[in-house]
């Protein structure tokens, strides 16, 4: 089979790479889209120099095959099902996981292609094998819409550790895709008003378009100064933070989603925090549990009208060099490969 791997800044290829042939309990999945997050933008763009790398962990496509412990089990995606598919190599092992915090697992990601390339995920490839728990049926969804199933789990472990509730103000600060997903989910969740602030007036009209209550800059921001209950920072730029604390009420939470640079420091009142028992939370990555809240959303449509406005555009897997550079050169929400 062909996988896409990145060989360098700038440079990507097709290699053949054996086909994967399942295991008892897995199933063989034949990838109908895979999406191009930040770490495929950054691998490459240089910026995470891992090469050569076979990237690709946001993937939707049809199971194949399966394996004869989960063929026919009750619950498991059967031969003929779309899915999306978790790429994480949680060990169970580890403390993290054992608290029931896989997201956090102690064990290095990833494996290695059959020459000893770095995978990280493989999914820009024609097949993917996983273990049939970790696949998840989305129904009649498209496969573009099943494609986000991993960023959609990322945004419900976000909105869960966040602890926001029906009724809530909220704030997402950034309006990127993984803005729009969490103004999408919280929308859908009840919040009482979505607010969207961005220093893009084109991604603000974007994001009043899809339903956001309002929607300003950083600077048009202190509007809204003391009444929010949950803050989202999808970007994490300076400043970003000590504007989200600006926007908090009483007793409401920060959560700290998109990444910030390492060396970032930022003064924090804990006066402050105390008194008006603010929370600060950081999220990363989605646990099993994120997983089956996408995927019963996908299943359900409720959020196909979102998904939809958020496919910037597709290509087949022969033409993954021009994703790449539409994804890298140009202000996109997602770009698609596969099939």
């Amino acid at each position: 089979m062909h996988v896409a791997v990145v060989t360098g800044p700038g440079s990507v290829e097709l290699r053949e790479e054996p086909a994967p042939e399942p295991g008892p309990d897995d199933l063989l999945v034949e990838v109908g889209a895979c999406g191009l997050c930040t770490m495929e933008r950054r691998l490459f763009l240089g910026e995470k120099p891992v090469y050569p790398v076979a990237p690709g962990h946001e993937v939707a496509g049809r199971v194949v095959d399966a394996g004869p412990a989960v063929a026919g089990l009750p619950g498991s995606p059967r031969v003929g099902d779309v899915v999306t598919v978790d790429l994480l190599t949680r060990c169970g092992t580890c403390s993290a996981c054992r608290r029931g915090r896989s997201a956090l697992c102690k064990r290095p990601q990833g494996g290695t292609l059959a020459d000893g390339t770095v995978s990280m995920g493989a999914g820009l490839a024609e097949y993917v094998r996983v273990p049939a728990r970790q696949a998840y049926a989305t129904g009649d969804a498209p496969l573009e819409h099943a494609s986000m199933g991993e960023p959609l789990a990322c945004v419900a472990h976000s909105v869960r550790l966040g602890g926001m509730r029906a009724g809530d103000r909220v704030t997402v600060v950034g309006a990127g895709y993984m803005g729009r997903l969490h103004l999408a989910l919280c929308r859908l969740l009840g919040a009482a008003s979505v607010g969207v602030v961005d220093v893009s007036n084109d991604r603000l009209a974007d994001a009043l378009d899809a339903g956001a209550s309002w929607v300003g800059t950083p600077g048009d921001a202190a509007a809204h100064a003391g009444t929010q209950d949950v803050v989202f920072v999808t970007a994490g730029a300076p400043g970003a933070l000590e504007l989200a604390l600006g926007l908090a009420d009483d007793a409401a939470t920060v959560v700290l989603y998109g990444a910030f640079p390492k060396d970032l420091r930022v003064p924090v009142a804990p006066d402050a925090v105390h008194h008006h028992e603010l929370s600060i939370v950081g999220v990363y990555s989605q646990e099993p549990q994120d997983w089956r809240t996408a995927a019963g959303f996908l299943r359900s449509g409720v959020l196909a009208a979102d998904l939809d406005r958020l496919v910037t555009a597709r290509f087949g897997l022969r033409e993954v060099h021009e994703a790449f550079t539409l994804a890298t050169t140009q202000p996109v929400y997602r770009v698609l490969v596969g099939g």
